[in-house]
C-alpha cells in the first residue's frame, strides 16, 4: 500500500485567481475542450498535493539519454507513473533497480497530453534508510549531549599491545583481514577471539555479552570490535543505544572498525579509537616487526653507550675520592684534639654563668625569708571567715522577710478568689442566652441553666422563679 506523509492542503482548490479554476462545471451547460479539462485537473492535483512521501516497489525503470528517470511505483493492488528529472536525480546516492522498495518525495501532477495521473519526484531513498538515518541522528545528538563522545573520557590505546581481544563473527571477512595483517606485521601479538553476531536483531546483545566476557577474561590489553561493510540496515546493531553505553562503560580501551571507510556508526563515536576498516585497525594496533627490530637495535646501541659512559664516570669519581683519603688513625688524632679544645671552650662560660646564678639565688633566698607572707595570709583568712558568717546571716534574714511577704500576699489573693467563695457553698449560675445570672428576672420557666460548684457543674431546667 502507498504511504502518504506530510500531505499539504489535501482536497482544497488553489487560491490563485483563475476563471477556469473557479468555473462551476456542473452548473455550466457549455462544453469545454479536453485540453481545458486536463489543465484544470492538473492544477487541482498540483495544488491539493503539494509535498507528499510515497512508498512502493520500482517497476518499468528507464534511464533515457535525456538524463531523466521514468518508472512505475506499485504495491500489491495499485500502481502510478513517476518521473524524476535530471536536476533532482543527481542527488540520489544509490543506484535504483527494478524491484527495489523505495520512498519518494513528490507532488501529484497530470500529463496533459495523455491525461495520465503521475508523480513528479524530487528525491528518492531506500525504504527504511530514511527512518534509520533519522534514528541515528537523534541518538547521536542525545549521546553527544550526555558527553559519551567527549575525548576526555576516552582511554589511551597502549603503544605496544601484547594481548588483543577481537569481538566479531568468526566466519566473517573482517576476522580474516585482521589476522592476516597481524600475522604479516607482528606475529608475536596474542589474539583472543570472542565470537559474536554482527548483524540482525540479536547482534547488539551478542556483542555486549562478548564485551563483558572479554573484560572478565582480564588478560587482554585492548578490545577490537569489528565487522565488514554493508548497508545501514546491516550495520544497524552497532547504532543501538545499549551497545553504545556498554562500550562507554568498558574498563579496557576499545577500538571500533565497523564497515568500510565511508561507514560511520555510534559504536565508532563512543569507542576510544575508530579505524576506517578492519585492516586499518589491525595496522594501528600492531607495530611493524621490521621497524620494531630497527628501533630495538638503536635502543640497544644507545643503552650500551650510556652504560659505558656511566662506568667511566664512576671510575673517575672513585680515583678522585681515593686521592683525597687520609689515614684513619691520623684523622682520629686530629678530631680528638679538636674535641678537647671545644670542650674546654664550652666549660669556661658555663662555669662562670653557674657561679653568678648561685649568688643570685642566695640573695633572693635571704630577701624571701625577711618578708614571709604567711602572717598576712592568716589575717586575710580570719577576715574572710567573719565576712562569710555575716553574709550567711544576711541571706537568712532576707529569705525570712520575703517568705513572710509572700504568705501575706497569698492570703490577700485567696480572700478575693471567686473559687474560694465556691468552696464555702456558693455557686455561679449561667444560661446560654444571658451568661452569668445575677437576677431571677433573667430566667423563664423551661430555661436550661448550668451551675458551677466548687467541684463540677450541675445542669438543670428552671421550673419557676421568685424575686426576693
Amino acid at each position: 500500500m502507498n504511504t502518504f506523509k506530510n500531505m499539504a492542503s489535501t482536497n482544497r482548490l488553489s487560491s490563485r485567481p483563475s476563471n477556469q479554476l473557479n468555473r462551476n462545471i456542473g452548473a455550466d451547460t457549455s462544453a469545454i475542450t479536453v485540453s481545458q479539462l486536463n489543465r484544470q485537473v492538473k492544477s487541482l492535483l498540483e495544488n491539493s498535493f503539494l509535498n507528499i512521501r510515497v512508498q512502493g516497489e520500482l517497476s518499468n525503470f528507464a534511464k533515457p539519454s535525456s538524463g531523466h528517470w521514468y518508472f512505475t511505483l506499485k504495491d500489491k493492488t495499485a500502481q502510478i507513473r513517476c518521473a524524476i528529472f535530471k536536476g533532482s536525480n543527481r542527488h540520489i546516492n544509490f543506484n535504483p533497480k527494478e524491484g527495489d522498495e523505495v520512498v519518494v518525495q513528490a507532488k501529484v501532477s497530470l500529463y496533459e497530453g495523455r491525461g495520465d495521473y503521475q508523480l513528479i519526484c524530487q528525491s528518492m531513498e531506500e525504504a527504511g534508510s530514511g527512518r534509520l538515518q533519522l534514528a541515528f541522528e537523534q541518538l547521536k545528538a542525545k549521546l553527544l549531549k550526555e558527553g559519551l563522545f567527549d575525548s576526555s573520557y576516552k582511554q589511551p590505546i597502549p603503544s605496544l599491545i601484547q594481548h588483543l581481544a577481537v569481538i566479531t563473527s568468526p566466519s566473517g571477512a573482517a576476522i580474516h583481514d585482521v589476522l592476516s595483517v597481524l600475522k604479516r606485521r607482528f606475529p608475536g601479538l596474542k589474539v583472543s577471539i570472542f565470537p559474536s553476531l554482527v548483524q540482525g536483531s540479536e547482534a547488539a546483545v551478542s556483542v555486549i555479552k562478548a564485551l563483558e566476557l572479554a573484560q572478565k577474561h582480564n588478560q587482554c590489553d585492548a578490545i577490537l570490535i569489528t565487522r565488514g561493510g554493508g548497508s545501514l540496515e546491516d550495520l544497524w546493531s552497532f547504532n543501538e543505544e545499549k551497545l553504545a553505553r556498554a562500550i562507554f562503560k568498558c574498563k579496557l580501551p576499545t577500538i571500533s572498525a565497523i564497515g568500510h571507510e565511508v561507514d560511520f556508526s555510534i559504536c565508532d563515536l563512543v569507542a576510544d579509537h575508530r579505524a576506517a576498516t578492519p585492516s586499518a585497525a589491525a595496522e594501528f594496533l600492531s607495530p611493524d616487526q621490521d621497524s620494531l627490530k630497527i628501533t630495538i637495535d638503536r635502543l640497544h646501541q644507545r643503552l650500551q653507550i650510556q652504560i659505558k659512559g656511566n662506568i667511566a664516570a664512576h671510575r673517575n669519581k672513585c680515583v678522585n675520592t681515593a686521592s683525597r683519603l687520609r689515614s684513619p688513625i691520623q684523622q682520629l688524632k686530629l678530631q680528638s684534639a679538636r674535641l678537647e679544645n671545644l670542650r674546654a671552650r664550652l666549660l669556661r662560660p658555663a662555669q662562670s654563668s653557674l657561679n653568678q646564678h648561685q649568688q643570685s639565688i642566695q640573695l633572693l633566698k635571704q630577701r624571701m625569708e625577711s618578708s614571709n607572707p604567711q602572717s598576712k595570709i592568716n589575717q586575710h583568712l580570719e577576715r574572710n571567715n567573719i565576712l562569710k558568717h555575716r553574709l550567711y546571716q544576711r541571706i537568712d534574714q532576707i529569705t525570712a522577710d520575703k517568705l513572710q511577704q509572700l504568705h501575706a500576699k497569698a492570703d490577700r489573693l485567696n480572700s478575693v478568689n471567686p473559687l474560694a467563695t465556691l468552696s464555702r457553698g456558693y455557686s455561679i449560675t449561667r444560661s446560654q442566652e444571658h451568661g452569668i445570672i445575677s437576677n431571677a428576672d433573667q430566667l423563664k420557666p423551661g430555661t436550661r441553666i448550668s451551675s458551677q460548684l466548687n467541684e463540677g457543674l450541675v445542669h438543670s431546667i428552671v421550673e419557676s422563679t421568685e424575686n426576693s
